[in-house]
């Protein structure tokens, strides 16, 4: 490989993974602090209750159709508040890794599982959750106000606010798709 190659493949992977780092900064796992989960009769499911007032939660695994992860929750809230304190509320784990524990998302409820092998284009891989999570296989957080289209989330879920009306979602891409909910 020559020292071109060599350099534009680093400077690749230190951008994937500084966006990477960038979009969760200061996220908070849900699994390493104690959840104050609000009573079932709080936190209710969108389709069973009509309309979201507060905070609608998605949890979509994309590329990887692990139902599992996969939930839509409406998550009552009268105020801005913290994302990381939304999730809590709808029961969504968050998971980071053992070198960025709270600033990066390597898995939600689980998945994708250590053990999950992960097609793409370039064959399977696993995820560690020792360092970066990959760039061609990762977590994305998205926020869409009451009226308006999806975003990717500027902060990460420790500063984040959401408020009533918004949605926030959290959804895995697997090269680059999907690029953006559906939803």
């Amino acid at each position: 490989m020559t020292l071109t190659k060599i350099r534009t493949a680093a400077a690749s992977t230190l951008a994937a993974a500084g966006l990477l780092f960038t979009l969760a900064a200061c996220s908070t796992p849900a699994a390493t602090q104690p959840t104050g989960s609000a009573p079932a009769s709080t936190a209710s499911s969108s389709a069973a209750s009509g309309p979201c007032t507060g905070v609608k939660v998605i949890v979509d695994s994309g590329a990887l159709k692990q139902a599992a992860a996969d939930t839509s929750v409406c998550v009552p809230v009268d105020a801005a508040t913290p994302a990381s304190k939304v999730l809590d509320e709808a029961k969504v784990k968050t998971e980071g890794t053992t070198q960025y524990p709270t600033e990066l998302v390597c898995r939600v409820n689980g998945v994708p599982a250590a053990d999950f092998d992960i097609t793409h284009k370039a064959g399977k891989y696993r995820e560690e959750c020792g360092k970066t999570p990959a760039a061609f296989a990762y977590w994305s957080l998205w926020v869409k106000p009451a009226t308006g289209d999806w975003a990717y989330a500027q902060e990460g879920l420790a500063t984040l606010q959401v408020k009533p009306g918004e949605s926030l979602e959290l959804l895995f891409t697997v090269d680059g798709a999907p690029a953006a909910p559906t939803a």
